[in-house]
């Protein structure tokens, strides 16, 4: 847990201008000391890496995840390929096969996605619950959740979301009174927050509404999915409760936007999506720009529309095919993702922030936006441990 990192040609604290040829000391995990090398307080060494003059970013936040998850979905991935269009059925599949896995194949599973995840340099990562069949098999992926904490150095944010996908053969009005009464047990189950798939031929938004409200009396948090597939008002939704985050927004409009801006509400962009489902939706985030919301980027990883565990992907499109500048891109990868989860102790390299980095496999941040397909993380540090 004690490290110094030297050598450090460039490095992105996302508190102040980037700095050239310094270092930063983590003591018991946390940041104690961050500025030129030259400055170095003496006998800060203890455990030390050599940067070789690399660029260093905060380690990368994951504002977005599926990560529990059994099967795959390459069917409707390939039907998709020729021409068909995604509508989010293809969830009942995974709900399927994940309700088929046991609760240790599940986290082995997700344990190998967390340590991809790592290896891209992600060392915070927010992980819905939602391939369940029911609120009761939700609640078992939040002990997946729980169990795959103590496999992985990443610090999870543990979502329930026990409103992704209507059961067939459920009355409405009966299965939405069920995610709510569970919402005190997510609690007890370790959920931090809770999410509701908001969409066309998902929740409406008065059932998001519902079940939002009765998170926000649990004590959880509030995210929503929100303009995926079409238009509904799910991002004035977000906006008019205070939710942390509103994620997706393909289909916002700039009414829309200028309400999260004034709700603090971060926008979750998911660009692995958009490039999957072939939609071409990339304008949204412009929109949410000029109107000053916050902007956040995760992975959305998950088996049929982001099989994708790598931050500096989501990275590369937000900026190639987004139009983020690089600047923007990597603070929404860090600082923007920590605001989306609330939290001001990862995303940043401050003092007392965890230490947590990411050793670029370049000089320059933008080099890793131009280098397609390559490696983009020399090495990853958590808490002060390389990884």
């Amino acid at each position: 847990m004690n490290l110094t990192v030297r050598r450090i040609g460039r490095l992105l604290t996302m508190t102040r201008e980037p700095l050239v040829d310094a270092a930063v000391v983590v003591r018991q995990g946390r940041v104690v000391w961050v500025g030129a090398e030259r400055d170095l307080p003496a006998g800060a060494a203890g455990e030390e890496y050599d940067a070789g003059g690399a660029c260093v970013v905060p380690g990368f936040v994951d504002a977005h995840t599926h990560l529990v998850f059994a099967g795959v979905r390459r069917e409707e991935f390939v039907a998709r390929l020729g021409g068909e269009s995604y509508d989010g059925g293809g969830i009942a599949v995974t709900v399927d096969a994940t309700r088929a896995a046991s609760h240790e194949e599940l986290v082995d599973l997700a344990a190998a996605r967390a340590a991809s995840a790592l290896s891209h340099g992600t060392t915070t990562m927010e992980v819905k619950t939602g391939y369940g069949p029911t609120p009761e098999h939700e609640l078992r992926l939040l002990d997946v959740i729980a169990s795959l904490s103590r496999r992985t150095p990443l610090r999870l944010e543990p979502t329930y979301l026990g409103a992704h996908v209507m059961p067939p053969g459920r009355e409405r009005g009966d299965y939405v009174r069920e995610v709510v009464a569970t919402m005190p047990r997510a609690v007890e189950h370790g959920a931090r927050w809770a999410d509701v798939f908001c969409d066309q031929g998902a929740f409406t938004v008065e059932e998001a509404r519902r079940i939002l409200t009765a998170a926000r009396e649990a004590g959880l948090g509030l995210r929503l999915h929100a303009e995926e597939i079409a238009h509904t008002g799910a991002a004035r939704l977000a906006a008019q409760l205070g939710c942390a985050s509103a994620d997706h927004l393909e289909h916002v409009t700039p009414e829309e936007a200028a309400a999260l801006a004034a709700a603090g509400t971060v926008a979750v962009l998911l660009p692995t999506v958009t490039l999957s489902l072939r939609s071409d939706a990339w304008g949204h985030a412009a929109l949410l720009r000029e109107a000053g919301v916050e902007l956040a980027l995760g992975t959305d990883c998950n088996p049929g529309t982001s099989w994708c565990e790598s931050m500096p992907y989501a990275i590369q499109l937000g900026c190639l095919a987004m139009g983020l500048s690089v600047e923007e891109a990597f603070r929404a990868a860090t600082l923007g993702a920590a605001r989306s989860l609330r939290r001001d102790d990862v995303g940043r390299i401050a003092v007392g922030a965890w230490g947590d980095l990411a050793i670029l496999d370049a000089e320059h941040e933008a080099d890793v936006v131009a280098h397609l397909g390559g490696r983009a993380v020399l090495r990853t540090v958590v808490g002060g441990f390389l990884h």
